[in-house]
């Protein structure tokens, strides 16, 4: 239990429940009253933002939670297989719980979060970028980048991007796994 005082960005709270990431907080001296903390956090599982105040002193659930590095080997049914990569264990993530899962592939190591007095796993997220080759789009044609066009391709991992017009079947791309759009080609 910690103090409503001692709230930090990045911490990972308890409440009614549900475990909710600390974004943002503030600490208000309204002209007549208590000192209030004002606090934005943000839920593990459904990512909706919360604000909400708390008194001075108020005591709060605080979670500890470890990052941990692990590599996806295999999909099995709706499971993901990951191993951790310092003890070698592996462990299955359900596909809910992984960010950019679209772009996920074989190798591609990942940060899982979990609950480090539970060891239970509450999320895993890619790296915010990754390099894809493209497996089919239209040809592209010369001279095709004066305009922001763009055109559906496949990536290797079966996910669809739009890409500018220019682009070609074989390149390799940069992809944004938070929103699953073209960044730039790799050279």
């Amino acid at each position: 239990m910690i103090n409503s005082q001692d709230v930090k960005n990045g911490m990972c709270i308890r409440m009614d429940g549900r475990l909710y990431f600390v974004i943002e907080f503030l600490h208000v001296k309204p002209g007549k009253g208590n000192t209030i903390m004002r606090v934005k956090m943000k839920d593990v599982v459904d990512g909706r933002v919360l604000e909400r105040r708390f008194n001075i002193g108020e005591k709060l659930e605080d979670v500890r939670v470890e990052r941990r590095p692990y590599q996806f080997l295999y999909k099995e049914g709706e499971d993901y297989i990951f191993m951790n990569n310092e003890t070698y264990e592996q462990i299955p993530i359900a596909h809910d719980l992984i960010t950019g899962v679209d772009f996920l592939k074989e190798g591609f190591n990942v940060e899982v979060v979990s609950d480090a007095s539970t060891e239970t796993v509450l999320f895993a997220e890619l790296p915010v970028k990754v390099e894809l080759e493209i497996t089919y789009t239209e040809p592209g044609l010369k001279g095709d980048t004066a305009t922001n066009a763009t055109k559906p391709a496949t990536v290797e991992t079966g996910a669809t991007v739009r890409v500018p017009l220019f682009i070609n079947q074989g390149e390799i791309i940069r992809v944004d796994t938070r929103t699953g759009e073209y960044c730039e080609r790799v050279r």
